[in-house]
């Protein structure tokens, strides 16, 4: 189990001492998710918080017309799950799916609970976990009620750029709001403006 990576993501918010690192070691299960497999259902109980340590994660929901809506991505050293279902424990409305072959580490509620209760100051660095993915939400939110189509697109460069590697033009426009085709002409009129 390839554990630095997420050691160094809690020690962005709190310091471990050697014994609270073992046990939270020890509450980690690793997974390996192939490319297109689901991590999570639509229906189904979220059971876990999760960590990516290689790869790359989307969360989207289908409506009733069959067309997928991402909601979010997670990428290498980003933590993914749906919040709803996880918190309340019923039935989730998010799907999350690998995009590329990734490895992660899954963290249970119950072992969530348990750090809590054992290793209190791992509360702080789920509510920062949990405030940053709320600011998050709210700015796209945000975003898309008062950006353009091509600003918006912007933005998500800045903060996913790494996800181009990953995702198909489709899945990135399912992203945005926008159709593959209207990506595509935003993509064309921002390569023929000079640097």
């Amino acid at each position: 189990m390839n554990t630095e990576l997420i050691l160094k993501n809690v020690s962005k918010h709190i310091t471990l001492n050697d014994a609270e690192r073992q046990f939270f070691l020890s509450m980690l299960e690793s997974r390996f998710i192939k490319r297109k497999e689901l991590h999570l259902k639509e229906g189904e109980v979220c059971k876990h918080s999760t960590f990516i340590v290689s790869g790359a994660l989307k969360g989207f929901t289908i409506d009733k017309q069959g067309i997928e809506h991402v909601i979010n991505f997670a990428i290498k050293d980003w933590w993914i799950g749906d919040m709803y279902s996880l918190i309340s424990q019923q039935p989730g409305i998010l799907n999350i799916e690998a995009l590329a072959d990734s490895e992660v580490l899954m963290l249970s509620r119950e072992n969530q609970h348990l750090l809590y209760e054992k290793v209190p100051k791992f509360e702080r660095f789920f509510r920062i976990i949990v405030e940053n993915s709320l600011v998050a939400s709210q700015q796209r939110l945000i975003n898309n009620l008062s950006l353009t189509a091509e600003e918006r697109y912007l933005e998500f460069m800045k903060k996913y750029s790494s996800i181009l590697e990953y995702a198909p033009l489709h899945t990135i426009a399912s992203y945005l709001g926008i159709t593959p085709e209207f990506l595509s002409k935003i993509r064309g009129r921002m390569a023929r403006k000079p640097a």
